[in-house]
């Protein structure tokens, strides 16, 4: 009976994680979700790009950004070059806009600490911060700052979409699948209080609800949106406002970028504990179920094939065992998939998801070994 339970009581946590959170706050989305009041914004922005080694990337970025539907906004584009020793100076010289302003450290700390440095030179009262690589939609701006019309928001995410390449791969398939999903769980949660933070390729804050984080950060675009939400404010995902990006052609890749978001996930518990209290975190049930629940997803997975292994002699469990046979075989069919170059979603989702969780486990070891780095190590 108690391996039993130990199935059950796990294989139910798994269904919560991935199924049952997702359902429960797009029914709350449905019944509780409100309304914001949305107006075209009028007044100056201040922009922040962030960036080691980036003077390949910054021209396309800053035509991106000056090509918005509201670049007459734009006051100021601060430049943070985080001890960068190729030509990023030389190329922000060359754009030729006086509102283009390199800021330049000379050792090189980590993202949050140049945000420390810089969100508070800026002199408008909303900010956008984003990254060099991706490009903006046309409309990314007028749609980010429209919900600032409404004074219960302080911070507005941006929505990354991911262009699809020729020669698409099973793995990006995957990826594609997973965070199409991931971004229906942050519009449900956007609707109903708040998303748990915002998309670093694209987000903006009200500056004087812009806090210094801790230099050792790992996820600055969790730990400052969930900052203006201890403030009483709410963090919003706005469709519409695209930033795009291409995704990670190989599982290899994603599991790197990931590796480095999960264990960002378990130093929040580290830095900010605060928020594992529900009366200290407004929104304490979407904080632990999208930010820390899947921590504990590969330790449910084992407990639950350990356990159907255990049971297997009955004719229920067996059959359960079947489709958990079935399942890892499909992932393993997307990995021949992915090495021989093809596309597929249907194995695609099964090897992305088992790779997420993989990735999870050495996460949560770089963690446990306190190896937490702010600089930011750039995959192929």
């Amino acid at each position: 009976m108690i391996v039993e339970a130990l199935f059950w009581l796990s294989l139910v946590g798994l269904l919560y994680i991935y199924a049952g959170y997702p359902i429960l706050v797009w029914a709350c989305a449905r019944c509780r979700g409100g309304k914001t009041h949305r107006e075209p914004w009028q007044a100056p922005l201040s922009v922040v790009i962030v960036g080691h080694n980036e003077a390949h990337r910054l021209t396309a970025k800053l035509d991106s950004l000056f090509g918005s539907d509201r670049a007459d906004l734009i006051a100021e584009v601060l430049i943070g070059s985080d001890g960068s020793d190729d030509e990023t100076a030389e190329v922000v010289a060359a754009y030729g806009d006086a509102r283009v302003r390199l800021i330049p450290f000379a050792e090189r700390r980590g993202k949050p600490s140049v945000l420390n440095d810089v969100v508070p030179q800026c002199g408008s009262d909303v900010v956008v911060l984003t990254d060099a690589r991706q490009a903006f939609d046309p409309a990314a701006l007028s749609r980010l700052t429209a919900p600032f019309a409404d004074r219960r928001v302080g911070v507005v995410s941006g929505e990354l979409m991911f262009r699809k390449a020729e020669g698409t791969t099973a793995a990006a398939e995957g990826i594609g699948a997973y965070w199409a999903y991931e971004k229906f769980i942050r519009k449900c949660e956007s609707r109903f209080r708040s998303v748990p933070g915002a998309t670093g390729a694209l987000y903006a804050i009200r500056r004087e609800l812009f806090r210094p984080v801790p230099e050792n950060t790992l996820l600055d675009d969790v730990v400052i949106p969930m900052q203006a939400v201890e403030q009483g404010y709410r963090c919003l995902l706005e469709p519409g406002a695209i930033a795009w990006d291409r995704p990670s052609q190989s599982a290899g890749q994603e599991s790197v970028r990931k590796r480095r978001t999960i264990a960002g996930c378990a130093q929040l518990v580290v830095n900010q504990p605060r928020w594992l209290l529900p009366w200290r975190n407004p929104i304490w049930w979407e904080f632990v179920s999208h930010k820390l629940a899947r921590l504990v997803s590969p330790a449910l997975l084992g407990v639950v094939l350990i356990t159907n292994l255990l049971l297997a002699g009955q004719s229920l469990y067996l059959g359960l065992m079947i489709a958990q046979i079935g399942f890892y075989g499909s992932a393993l069919v997307g990995m021949a998939y992915q090495r021989a170059g093809r596309q597929s979603r249907s194995f695609g989702l099964p090897l992305m998801f088992l790779t997420l969780n993989a990735t999870t486990l050495a996460a949560l070891w770089d963690a446990f070994r306190g190896r937490f780095r702010a600089t930011w190590q750039r995959t192929a």
